[in-house]
């Protein structure tokens, strides 16, 4: 386990990482962590007395990883851009699980299930983490249709946001 203190930070203008909240992982504690390692790879631990899980680090050149604070984290640790976080954290290499409800609803479609068992487990924890993030039965009904639909029609998870997106623009 690593434990040290960092500054909350904010991107500006950084593409897709456009004000995304984060801490830098300095790449000396990173590598305690997973020696030799320069991809992103999931940790557990705590961010002041916050418990976290399965989440990611992400390389971000120089050997420096960031651990991106998505806005659940953020209201539960009460810090914002500028304020000290306390951070202990190991590798988590317990396995991502699928949303029950996705799985079940695979059940009953014989072609979706069979492309979304086809396409690599990271792929399939990106729609997973996706469906579950959804804040309203409604929401998260939808995002499970858009997913059987993608699968059947062979599109991975950037494609069906994409379309899903122009879709909206459409209407």
């Amino acid at each position: 386990m690593i434990q040290f203190e960092a500054d909350i930070k904010r991107f500006g203008e950084m593409g897709e990482k456009t004000g995304w909240t984060f801490v830098e992982v300095p790449a000396a504690l990173a590598q305690e962590l997973l020696p030799g390692n320069k991809r992103s790879f999931r940790v557990k631990g705590l961010l002041d007395q916050h418990s976290i899980k399965q989440v990611a680090i992400m390389p971000m050149g120089g050997g420096d990883f960031i651990l991106v604070l998505n806005g659940e984290m953020r209201k539960q640790i009460r810090k914002r851009g500028g304020d000290k976080l306390a951070i202990k954290l190991e590798l988590d290499t317990s396995p991502i699980e699928l949303c029950p409800d996705l799985l079940e609803c695979l059940e009953d479609d014989e072609q979706a299930k069979e492309r979304f068992f086809k396409i690599p487990r990271s792929h399939q924890n990106y729609f997973s983490k996706w469906i579950e993030s959804a804040k309203t039965i409604e929401t998260k009904t939808k995002r499970i249709l858009l997913t059987l639909s993608a699968m059947k029609r062979g599109l991975d998870y950037g494609q069906m946001l994409r379309e899903d997106q122009q879709r909206r623009n459409d209407l």
